[in-house]
């Protein structure tokens, strides 16, 4: 196939509910979408994770826009592309650029699986058709409102609980959380909150019996991770850290981690999330998807991703009115009351886009052709 045209769309959806986490709060995402187009017209989806500054990673919606419209959609078109594999190496000669490379190459698997007419969880290598689901809980205004929220999700059937942490929110909640709600499945993510100076804290935390610890040190370390994995007992899972299956192996060799967080905008699509998958696998070290406020489309891919063998913990893939009033896809992604998301059968992501509600929320969009 040849992609013949790649219609790039950034759209503001305003969340329920402010997110916040350590590094500031979210109150819309600007999300990137992107269309890609055959010469026999067929489409695929694919989004850009991308925040709205560069808080999470250097990357942010507008060096996003600007690279995919100047650099990476020329790079793509009018290319003889045997499987939506290749597409990745076809954006290797641009250096870094993850999640914008992302977004054009999740929608050429998505493409790819439709033209094939089968879905594309199965076309990645899914054996899990049903996925468990967890949910992120962002830093609250008091620990009440904590409280409501958290009893809100186990009523609706969600198996795991992860609570965003930062100094001065961490230790005193995570007690009254475990105090309140008693021995839940729970997770701390600190977005690389800490540092080595913080080793006596998470050894008191230890106590709390957490599942994991989601890069408590910074962004970019494996080397002070594996420091801080051999002095406490609870296992560290490395996100911002791991951008490849190179960086997945270094740090099982290294033993920096025990757990591994896969998010297809961070490590550049589906090929490499498949590459690192598989390192874990083959290592014994699980994995699980995570979360960046994806929409609808976003939120299918990771669904597909999360069906590969190696994602055995409850993902943050959860439904769409956790954050949208009305997501841009149809139906909207469920859960069901056992706290779970089944893969749908449909060709490609497997929902219907709603390009009129897309159409709503535009702000800017172009196409660029071959």
């Amino acid at each position: 196939m040849k992609i013949k045209t790649i219609e790039l769309i950034e759209i503001k959806m305003p969340l329920i509910s402010f997110f916040e986490t350590s590094f500031g709060r979210t109150y819309e995402r600007q999300i990137i979408l992107a269309r890609v187009v055959d010469e026999q017209n067929n489409e695929g989806w694919g989004e850009c994770t991308a925040g709205e500054t560069p808080s999470y990673c250097e990357e942010w919606t507008n060096s996003c826009w600007e690279v995919l419209r100047e650099i990476l959609a020329p790079v793509v078109l009018d290319e003889e592309i045997e499987t939506a594999s290749q597409v990745w190496n076809l954006m290797k000669k641009v250096r870094g650029n993850r999640m914008a490379k992302a977004a054009i190459e999740t929608a050429v698997w998505d493409l790819e699986a439709k033209k094939l007419n089968v879905p594309l969880w199965k076309h990645l290598g899914g054996i899990n058709q049903e996925i468990a689901c967890g949910v992120s809980i962002g830093i609250q205004d008091s620990v009440e409102q904590l409280f409501d929220k958290i009893q809100t999700e186990l009523d609706t059937g969600y198996q795991r609980i992860k609570i965003k942490i930062k100094p001065d929110w961490d230790y005193q909640i995570i007690k009254k959380v475990r105090e309140k709600f008693g021995d839940i499945l729970l997770m701390g993510d600190a977005n690389s909150a800490y540092s080595l100076n913080d080793i006596d804290l998470f050894k008191q935390m230890d106590g709390f019996n957490l599942m994991m610890f989601e890069q408590p040190l910074a962004h970019d370390d494996i080397f002070d991770h594996a420091k801080l994995q051999r002095e406490i007992k609870t296992p560290i899972c490395l996100d911002e850290s791991i951008h490849s299956a190179e960086d997945a192996g270094k740090a099982i060799e290294l033993n920096a981690c025990k757990i591994i967080n896969i998010k297809l905008g961070r490590v550049g699509g589906h090929s490499e999330a498949k590459r690192v998958e598989e390192v874990c696998r083959k290592n014994n070290i699980p994995v699980w998807c995570g979360g960046m406020l994806e929409s609808g489309i976003g939120r299918a891919h990771n669904i597909a991703m999360s069906t590969l063998g190696g994602f055995t913990l409850p993902g943050d893939v959860s439904a769409s009115k956790r954050y949208w009033h009305e997501d841009i896809i149809e139906p909207e992604v469920s859960v069901t009351p056992n706290g779970s998301i089944i893969a749908p059968e449909k060709a490609g992501i497997g929902f219907e886009v709603k390009r009129n509600r897309i159409d709503k929320l535009t702000v800017r969009k172009i196409e660029i052709k071959s």
